[in-house]
C-alpha cells in the first residue's frame, strides 16, 4: 500500500523577490495611514452636525466622482467591463466599499467605539482561517503568533474594557462588519490579478457611492452645515474642506493603496498589517484634536506593531498547498 503525497508552492509574498515584499509593505502601510486620517478629518465634521451616514455618502460618493473623472480623461480603457467581471466587482463595491463602512457605524450607535473597532478588525483572523481551511494553505506558526499579538495590542489601544456592555444587535453589526472587511481583503487580492487596480477601485467605488446613496443622498447633506466653519486642531476651517480632503485622502487614495498591496502580498499579510490604521487614528487625534492617549494605549500600539512585523517576516518562510493527493492519501 503507497500514499502519494505531493506539495506544490504557491504565488505569495514568500516566493517573491524581498524588493517586491517591501513594496507591498510600504503600500499597506501607506493606505494604513491614509485610512487612519478619516476619524480625525471626519469627527469635526460630525460636531458640526452631520450625521455618520451622510458622512459616509459624501467620502464615498466623491471619491467615486473624481476617480470616475480622472481615470477616464487619462486612462479611459481601463473603464471597459467584460461581463465576467461583473459579480466581483459587484461584491468589491457592495460589500468591500458599502457594507463595511455602514455596518461599522450601526455597531458604534449601539456598542463603544473600542468594542467595534476590535470586532471589525478580527478581520486578519478571519482571513487566515480561509486561507488555511479553504484554499488549503500551510500557514507558518510564526504568522498566528503574530496575528494573536496584533489583536491583543488592537484590544489595548481601543481599551475594549471601558465602558463594555452586552448589546446583541450591536455585537451582530460589528461582526457583520468584521466578515466584510474580510471579504475585502480577499475580494480586491483576486481582482487585482484579473483587473488592474485603479480600474477595480474606480468602479468598486462607483457601485458603492450607488449604494450608499440609496439609504443616504449626498446631495441630502445640509448646505448651511456644509458651509459653516469647525475648529480642526486649533484653525477654524470649513466643514466641507474636511470632507473633501478625507473623500480624496481617506478613501480614494487609500483603497487605491490597499489594493495595490495585494499585487505583492497576500490577502492574509495585508490584512495584518492594515492593523496599524487604528495607532494611526488615535495618534493623529491626540496631535490634532487633543484627544489623551494612556499609557495602556501607547504599550498596545508597541504590541500591535510587533504582531504586524512577526506576520510580516514570517511571510517569507515557505509555504505550501494541501493537494487532494495529502488530504485524501491515494492507496
Amino acid at each position: 500500500m503507497t500514499t502519494t503525497v505531493t506539495t506544490q508552492p504557491i504565488t505569495s509574498a514568500t516566493s517573491q523577490p524581498s524588493t517586491t515584499v517591501t513594496r507591498g509593505t510600504v503600500l499597506i502601510v501607506l493606505a494604513s495611514i491614509c485610512f487612519g486620517t478619516s476619524g480625525p478629518l471626519v469627527k469635526p465634521a460630525m460636531d458640526a452636525g452631520l450625521s455618520p451616514q451622510q458622512v459616509v455618502s459624501f467620502r464615498i460618493g466623491l471619491a467615486a466622482a473624481l476617480l470616475l473623472v480622472f481615470v477616464a480623461a487619462t486612462r479611459p480603457k481601463l473603464l471597459r467591463l467584460r461581463r465576467s467581471d461583473l459579480p466581483l466587482l459587484l461584491g468589491y463595491g457592495l460589500v468591500g466599499v458599502a457594507l463595511v463602512q455602514f455596518l461599522y457605524f450601526a455597531a458604534v450607535s449601539r456598542i463603544p467605539i473600542g468594542v467595534a473597532l476590535l470586532l471589525e478588525f478580527t478581520s486578519p483572523v478571519l482571513v487566515a482561517l480561509w486561507v488555511r481551511f479553504v484554499r488549503r494553505v500551510i500557514l507558518p506558526a510564526r504568522m498566528w503568533v503574530g496575528t494573536a499579538l496584533a489583536l491583543v495590542g488592537l484590544a489595548m489601544v481601543a481599551e475594549v474594557w471601558q465602558g463594555l456592555r452586552l448589546d446583541a444587535l450591536g455585537l451582530l453589526f460589528g461582526v457583520a462588519a468584521a466578515l466584510c472587511a474580510a471579504a475585502y481583503f480577499l475580494i480586491g487580492e483576486r481582482g487585482v490579478s484579473t483587473l488592474p487596480a485603479l480600474g477595480l477601485v474606480t468602479w468598486g467605488m462607483v457601485i458603492g457611492a450607488v449604494a450608499v446613496a440609496v439609504v443616504a443622498p449626498p446631495w441630502s447633506l445640509p448646505g448651511d452645515i456644509m458651509a459653516s466653519d469647525t475648529d480642526f486642531g486649533g484653525l477654524t476651517v470649513p466643514v466641507w474642506t474636511l470632507l473633501v480632503t478625507c473623500a480624496v485622502v481617506s478613501t480614494a487614495m487609500a483603497y487605491l493603496l490597499s489594493i495595490s498591496a495585494m499585487r505583492y502580498l497576500p490577502a492574509n499579510v495585508v490584512s495584518v498589517i492594515a492593523l496599524c490604521e487604528p495607532i494611526v487614528a488615535i495618534t493623529l487625534a491626540w496631535l490634532v484634536l487633543g484627544q489623551a492617549l494612556t499609557l495602556v494605549q501607547v504599550l498596545g500600539a508597541g504590541v500591535l506593531l510587533v504582531g504586524a512585523t512577526i506576520v510580516q517576516l514570517a511571510s517569507r518562510k515557505p509555504k505550501v498547498v494541501l493537494t487532494e493527493d495529502e488530504v485524501h492519501p491515494q492507496v
